[in-house]
């Protein structure tokens, strides 16, 4: 199935602006839609094209960018003939699919886009790994973006339901709650996409298997084999430490905190070890990597603090599968129950992982801020999330609070906006219940509405 991706919009600016000046790499995880959407964008914007899967490609195709890149009128008739396709001077576009396979054709992006023929899309999981880029030349002849799994509005559209979309950011904007029966329509949506994720396959079989969620359980489980394989091919110094993260990443999410501290992994020096095994898992885009603020303000990279980091998975629906790695039966039998809000396991750690996953999606780098009381001996301020919010003339950081239950406190976010409010723009309540504002301004939003922030 091919859904519709807010990234298709990114290329055709790409290619209206760049007219051939520059290529674009699309990197992401594995199996999020990379090569899908670049080959769509090929069949409707160009009079031809070639996709060109270098995990796969022929020796005679990978020779031919080592041997003619002076001689590319030879190097193109390869490819035609290869591909029995015709090349049209600026009006073919050359799909250079997994190019992390095949370095050699990343490093020539910059001949070819200097001789002005074709447009070139890139696509790469694991790109930005040293493996993948240590013997060759990063082109400035190429733009990069990053793709993500489909986020709730991207879920929704694939599932028929742009109206309450549309509907959701109208009441967002105004700051009114959703009519009772479109908030209880609104938050089974949602806890649909808590479950399924945004993996297009696995969104696919969920819509082909009529809602169903067996097939979907396989889906992610084999996406979760992937991962683990592309774990076991990387540098063998640091692969058992990456494995070891991964496997444990469930386990930090359930604890209450949620949050590791890297010198705790290893007493030894090779703790910073450990802390690029995060940055791998972070680069490869299988997670999503959240720091401490020390001093929140507008700058928050400013005052990041890597000794605590918080792991979260790229996808929450693999989130899931992951968590009953061991136990498939189980799996398939917690998800009738999440659906029908009569779940025994820890809900939190899939809430928070999905805001974590809907506010990347949305664009914000994550950081969240603890304030440790040495009086008290403990944290008396425990922010989830901050993120960077307001206009151009006037920009802001809003701490954000996920709750996954009814039933909560916010002792933490009063007292943290007692502290920072000449610095916050708007403080949010994320919860399962209808928009609400609080006579202290806090603004409480369904989870479903966090893409709007």
């Amino acid at each position: 199935m091919i859904f519709k991706r807010k990234i298709y919009n990114k290329l055709l600016d790409w290619k209206t602006k760049s007219n051939g000046t520059k290529a674009i790499l699309i990197e992401g995880a594995r199996r999020i839609g990379k090569s899908t959407i670049a080959e769509e964008f090929g069949k409707n914007n160009y009079k031809s094209y070639v996709l060109i899967d270098f995990s796969k490609a022929s020796p005679s195709i990978k020779e031919g960018f080592n041997s003619f890149l002076n001689d590319l009128d030879s190097l193109f008739l390869m490819i035609s003939l290869e591909y029995g396709v015709t090349l049209y001077k600026r009006e073919s576009l050359l799909i250079f699919d997994e190019v992390q396979s095949f370095p050699r054709a990343r490093e020539a992006i910059k001949h070819l886009v200097k001789d002005g023929r074709y447009d070139y899309i890139e696509t790469g999981s694991l790109i930005s790994i040293k493996e993948n880029t240590k013997d060759i030349l990063i082109p400035s002849e190429e733009k990069s973006i990053k793709m993500y799994p489909m986020d709730f509005e991207e879920f929704s559209w694939a599932l028929g339901e742009d109206r309450i979309i549309d509907y959701i950011k109208q009441c967002f904007n105004d700051k009114k709650p959703l009519l009772e029966p479109l908030q209880k329509k609104a938050m089974f949506l949602f806890k649909q996409y808590l479950l399924v994720g945004g993996m297009p396959k696995v969104v696919s079989a969920y819509i082909e298997d009529n809602k169903q969620f067996e097939n979907v359980d396989e889906e992610k489980r084999e996406i979760l084999k992937t991962y683990r394989n592309d774990i076991m091919k990387i540098d063998q110094n640091y692969q058992s430490k990456v494995l070891s993260i991964y496997d444990r990443i469930p386990g930090f999410l359930s604890s209450h905190e949620k949050r590791v501290k890297i010198n705790s992994l290893d007493t030894t020096n090779r703790a910073i070890a450990y802390e690029e095994t995060f940055f791998w898992l972070a680069d490869s885009m299988i997670c999503n990597e959240c720091f401490s603020s020390n001093d929140p303000n507008v700058g928050l990279s400013l005052t990041e603090d890597r000794t605590y980091i918080k792991c979260y998975m790229s996808d929450t629906g693999l989130l899931f599968s992951h968590a009953f790695d061991e136990y498939p039966e189980v799996a398939k039998s917690i998800y009738s129950s999440i659906l029908q809000d009569k779940l025994s396991v820890n809900k939190g750690m899939l809430y928070e992982n999905i805001i974590a996953q809907m506010l990347v999606a949305s664009g914000h780098k994550l950081y969240f801020y603890n304030h440790y009381n040495e009086d008290k001996h403990r944290n008396d301020i425990e922010i989830d999330f901050i993120i960077i919010s307001g206009d151009k003339t006037n920009v802001k950081i809003s701490p954000i609070e996920v709750k996954s239950s009814k039933k909560y406190t916010t002792t933490s976010l009063e007292k943290f906006n007692l502290t920072f409010k000449k610095r916050i723009s708007n403080s949010y309540i994320i919860h399962p219940k209808n928009l609400s504002i609080r006579d202290d301004g806090i603004i409480c939003i369904p989870a479903y509405m966090t893409f709007c922030l």
